[in-house]
């Protein structure tokens, strides 16, 4: 198993919130594994019908958040996130998303209309590896549970 990652791309994140909801070109979904929704559930004190919806779609995914009126993610408070210890991997990824591909690759890429990306540093290979790291582990602690 290997990944692919972005050569050349700078990104900080804004804190614009931007990635929380629907934009006039997007119709967001925050998809979300079982452990996801499950420690969300926890954190804040809710039942999961509160703040997720069945998503029928292929493993991993099997929730999507809801959205308030506006498009805005449930859990968006004035640009902020309230669950941001427990957001799930969908969102610590934000703006760079990974597919796995047919051949057994994993594929980073990611979306031109977060203005943070061209911002700040140059990201290295290492930083991927560190997003990479960490959706594996989500994903093994998701089918143990």
């Amino acid at each position: 198993m290997r990944f692919e990652y972005p050569k050349n791309v700078r990104f900080e994140c804004k804190r614009c919130a931007l990635c929380c909801g629907d934009t006039e070109t997007r119709n967001r979904s925050i998809l979300m594994m079982q452990i996801e929704a499950h420690r969300i559930m926890k954190k804040a004190l809710i039942d999961l019908d509160e703040f997720a919806e069945k998503f029928e779609s292929s493993e991993p995914y099997i929730y999507r958040m809801r959205k308030t009126e506006k498009g805005q993610c449930f859990f968006l408070q004035d640009k902020s996130c309230s669950i941001y210890q427990v957001r799930p991997v969908i969102c610590r990824f934000y703006p760079f998303q990974l597919e796995n591909t047919r051949d057994d690759r994993y594929v980073f890429s990611y979306t031109k209309e977060c203005p943070g990306i061209g911002e700040k540093s140059l990201l290295t290979k290492h930083f991927f590896q560190e997003l990479f790291s960490e959706f594996m582990e989500v994903l093994k602690k998701n089918r143990r549970s």
